[in-house]
């Protein structure tokens, strides 16, 4: 069993209880909030005696050293959500059938990047968020927090080789495509799938690996009209995601 982890920020306790009731082991709040009955604070803190999760109050400072400064006054010990494997992927890909949408992240590793692609990912409706078990930052607290309880609602699967999952996606009749600035790349908005899509969003500063991007059938741009040649990986994925969701069935 994984080891416990500190949670924190209101949104990612909120999803936790919602969605991994079972794996909350403590909740720490925020004395001083607790003291002057902070409504949203209270909620929380009813909803976890509720269903029978000990809450303990406990100074700023002592939070911080636990969670970051930036815990909003709210902190859970829980254990950490177990990704899906490849398996569950195919069995995702299976029911969704040409309606399926998945966002494959080639090696973000910054937690900040990986909260904020989920965070974007739960609000264009994609069905999974696919990324390597190695060289990738994982679902860590500060993920979590970035995502605003993204990270408990959006299906979430570590794979061992992007490159092999990637052509199984392919024989099961998923476009692969992928974002990259080459001779080959069609225009984001000029580029309409019809079918199931798996879209690859390459690491910040790298981009996709050789690969990875061998890969992909498809390879679009996102036009700029200014000076700078890209965007962070967490703003294109927005970018892509919202004109992904434009072209799903139905």
């Amino acid at each position: 069993m994984n080891k416990p982890l500190m949670y924190s920020g209101y949104h990612a306790v909120e999803a936790l209880l919602r969605h991994r009731p079972e794996a909350v082991l403590e909740l720490f709040v925020q004395d001083a909030r607790a003291e002057r009955g902070d409504a949203r604070l209270q909620g929380l803190i009813d909803q976890a005696r509720t269903i029978g999760i000990a809450v303990q109050e406990a100074r700023r400072e002592v939070l911080a050293r636990h969670a970051g400064p930036q815990h909003q006054g709210v902190v859970a010990r829980a254990r950490p959500r177990r990704p899906g494997d490849e398996k569950a992927l195919e069995e995702v890909v299976i029911r969704e059938g040409a309606a399926l949408r998945l966002l494959v992240l080639d090696g973000v590793t910054d937690p900040h990047n990986l909260g904020a692609c989920l965070r974007s990912a739960d609000a264009t409706g994609i069905h999974g968020v696919v990324v390597p078990r190695k060289n990738a930052c994982g679902l860590t607290p500060v993920a979590c927090r970035s995502a605003v309880g993204a990270a408990e609602s959006v299906p979430y699967f570590e794979v061992g080789s992007l490159v092999k999952v990637l052509g199984r996606l392919t024989e099961l009749g998923v476009l692969v495509a992928g974002t990259a600035l080459t001779e080959d790349s069609t225009g984001l908005f000029q580029w309409h799938p019809d079918g199931a899509v798996a879209m690859v969003m390459g690491a910040e500063g790298a981009g996709m690996r050789p690969g990875v991007m061998e890969c992909c059938q498809a390879l679009v741009e996102i036009p700029m009209h200014g000076e700078v040649q890209s965007l962070n990986v967490s703003v294109a994925t927005g970018v892509v995601l919202y004109h992904l969701s434009r072209s799903r069935p139905g």
